[in-house]
């Protein structure tokens, strides 16, 4: 039975709560980002801080390093799965400003992590590090679900998009927060130490150790400035209806946010409506939804694994590009490492991301998806086949340019539309539960990529690491992953655009029951 409110919903002209909701959703996904991404500069920083007397000096051991990748990664899997279900079995609202709060307070509990030790610093920064993972898990599906049910059915690609691309934002603004905190913290210590601008090769300034934790805990500004808004938000229109049955009620929440009396969507002569009976995980629900599930979950699996190893890995990617450690104070080595990485955001990754959001509801998921994974697949082949022969001893600006290429079309594509399609196709009362197994089978594969590339570039023994497979082979790897990528979405993946969700759901059951 097709309800006024959700009609209303899905015809409604583009409004000003469109655009706060971008906003409000929006900054859990720009501090995500920025948590996540700011660590390759931290432990840079923290590796002169505690490894200066170390016999490699500056560099953290690969064990630790693999660890600080993987366990706020860990947390995000958690995250998606357990604030997943909760946002179906408890409501998307009840949960959202919970996770927001986990991020805040882990922020800035990274900052505060307890004592000076080396041994203590890691193990309270991988605590606080975890519960921060847990928290921006949370935020994924519900800052998707969320999106997707309140916008109409012609825009809502680019809405959730939209939100999706303050992670580009986010990635940008911890490179430019740790440029400014390590020129501020420079020009101090300059000052302080009356020296000239020529700085000892080995001098690490005291206030390096307030430097990385005062980075850390400024993610957590944006997130708290947007708590209000978002716990003032009411629940979803289709959640109240479709999971609660209180139609009335979802039409007097979407009368508040939406330019239309209660009239125009109160049911002239409502009925009682019913739930299917079947389960999370029946043989019904794997019947009608298992393959979508599985592409979902495949697709975003697939593309984290190059995404992540793409972005948490840079520093190792473009070594060749950087000036040596040992010629530099930590300051100065922290902030050429993030100007490189805001050059990139800015000439890649962010335009990616608002290519995605101008199209999505022009060509479509799919085919964005199958192009990204495409092209990304065909650029990792042409820098890795002939990586050792032409691409290792080159300062050429053409290895800058394609590996750009894989930022730009990661975001316009599969990073983007993973995030986008698992909220469009489920039930209402399964949607965040599959959006949260999606992201968190995408986790596995960013634990997978960044920690698996950072041990396998390597083609001798160095910086503490063992012979393996070397750079060339790892790019090719990486190809290979996203040609599987084209084959999962090409024979699994449906398109979602221009329908609503209850005639996504519907085409959905209807398709696997045939």
């Amino acid at each position: 039975m097709g309800l006024k409110v959700l009609s209303a919903l899905d015809t409604a002209k583009t409004q000003l709560y469109h655009f706060k909701a971008i906003i409000v959703a929006g900054m859990g996904l720009f501090t995500d980002a920025y948590d996540l991404f700011c660590i390759p500069l931290i432990v840079r920083l923290i590796g002169r801080v505690y490894y200066e007397q170390d016999p490699r000096k500056y560099q953290i051991p690969p064990g630790v390093l693999s660890a600080t990748l993987a366990i706020a990664l860990l947390g995000t899997a958690i995250g998606q799965l357990v604030f997943g279900r909760l946002g179906d079995r408890i409501g998307r609202r009840r949960v959202y400003g919970i996770a927001l709060m986990i991020m805040v307070l882990s922020s800035l509990g990274c900052g505060f992590s307890i004592c000076k030790s080396r041994e203590c610093v890691l193990v309270s920064l991988s605590f606080f590090r975890f519960s921060l993972g847990v928290g921006i898990g949370g935020d994924y599906p519900l800052s998707a679900t969320i999106m997707s049910e309140f916008a109409n059915k012609r825009t809502r690609g680019a809405f959730i998009a939209a939100v999706f691309s303050m992670q580009g934002f986010g990635i940008l603004a911890s490179s430019t927060v740790t440029m400014v905190v390590c020129a501020i913290f420079e020009h101090v210590s300059k000052s302080n130490d009356g020296t000239s601008h020529t700085v000892s090769v080995d001098h690490t300034p005291k206030g390096v150790d307030i430097a990385w934790r005062l980075i850390l805990m400024l993610g957590a500004v944006p997130a708290a400035l947007t708590y209000y808004w978002r716990m003032m938000m009411p629940e979803t229109a289709r959640y109240t209806a479709l999971v609660e049955l209180n139609v009335l009620q979802a039409a007097k929440d979407m009368e508040k946010v939406l330019d239309v009396s209660i009239s125009q969507i109160a049911e002239d002569d409502p009925q009682p409506l019913h739930q299917p009976s079947y389960p999370l995980f029946s043989k019904q629900f794997l019947r009608r939804h298992g393959r979508d599930l599985f592409s979902c979950a495949t697709s975003w699996f697939l593309v984290d694994i190059v995404f992540y190893s793409n972005n948490l890995l840079q520093s190792q990617i473009y070594k060749r590009y950087l000036r040596d450690q040992n010629r530099m104070n930590a300051y100065q080595d922290a902030f050429n490492v993030a100007k490189l990485q805001a050059l990139v955001a800015i000439c890649s990754t962010v335009p990616g991301y608002w290519f995605t959001v101008c199209f999505i509801d022009r060509i479509g998921r799919v085919k964005i998806q199958q192009m990204g994974f495409l092209f990304m697949a065909i650029v990792y082949l042409a820098i890795g086949i002939p990586y050792y022969t032409y691409w290792e001893d080159s300062s050429n600006a053409g290895f800058l340019v394609l590996y750009g290429l894989t930022f730009f079309f990661s975001n316009f594509g599969p990073n983007t539309t993973t995030f986008i399609v698992p909220a469009e196709l489920f039930p209402a009362r399964f949607r965040s539960t599959c959006h949260g197994i999606s992201g968190a089978a995408g986790k596995v594969g960013a634990i997978i990529g960044s920690v698996g590339f950072l041990w396998a570039s390597h083609k001798r023994k160095e910086d503490g690491y063992p012979k393996a497979i070397g750079m060339e082979i790892s790019l090719v790897i990486l190809g290979l992953v996203c040609i599987m990528g084209v084959l999962v979405t090409t024979f699994f993946t449906r398109e979602t655009m221009g329908r609503s969700l209850e005639e996504n759901e519907n085409e959905s059951e209807n398709e696997n029951e045939n």
